[in-house]
């Protein structure tokens, strides 16, 4: 893999840039404090900005080094904060990585996410030359379920009772899918 980091990327609708610590009022406003977004993931909606602020000014840090592959999503026409996509657990030799993404209730329903990941996937593999990205959700979010698979992820299995939500403590199963460079190409 030859990695260039989170460079700027645009859509017909969107834009997705690296982070900035300035970003965290409208994260905040957006989805950082809200439970409908936050069910499914792996922290708690945040109770105050100062959480976001300092959340967001390590990601700006994080966001200058080349293996780094974590995007803010705006809105083009508006230059509206609306989400976030990153891939997580980037591996070199493996040329592999996990996708993570989340945005704001407001906008769900509206094919921004989808138009982000495809985006995102062929600069991965285009680009930077991964082999493989893989997606988690939990079996219920069938919105995340649906962006996945109109993005080209294959279903690979389900992890039963593999999660607890930190929202909710209830276990969930985790559905498993990924993507080759083969399938994208």
């Amino acid at each position: 893999m030859q990695h260039k980091g989170t460079k700027n990327l645009e859509t017909e609708r969107l834009l997705l840039r690296p982070w900035k610590e300035s970003d965290a009022e409208a994260a905040f406003a957006h989805w950082m404090n809200d439970p409908n977004v936050t069910k499914y993931l792996t922290w708690t909606p945040h109770k105050e900005v100062a959480v976001t602020r300092a959340l967001l000014k390590t990601w700006e840090e994080e966001g200058r080094a080349t293996n780094c592959y974590h995007w803010a999503i705006v809105l083009k026409d508006k230059e509206v904060l609306i989400g976030d996509l990153n891939i997580l657990q980037v591996d070199d030799w493996n040329e592999r990585g996990e996708i993570g993404y989340c945005l704001g209730k407001a906008w769900w329903g509206n094919g921004y996410m989808t138009e982000a990941l495809r985006e995102v996937l062929r600069y991965l593999f285009e680009e930077i030359g991964f082999y493989r990205l893989n997606g988690c959700h939990a079996s219920e979010n069938v919105g995340s379920s649906r962006v996945m698979e109109k993005c080209g992820l294959i279903y690979e299995g389900t992890r039963r009772k593999f999660m607890r939500l930190p929202s909710t403590g209830e276990r969930v199963d985790i559905v498993v899918r990924g993507i080759l460079r083969e399938d994208y190409f």
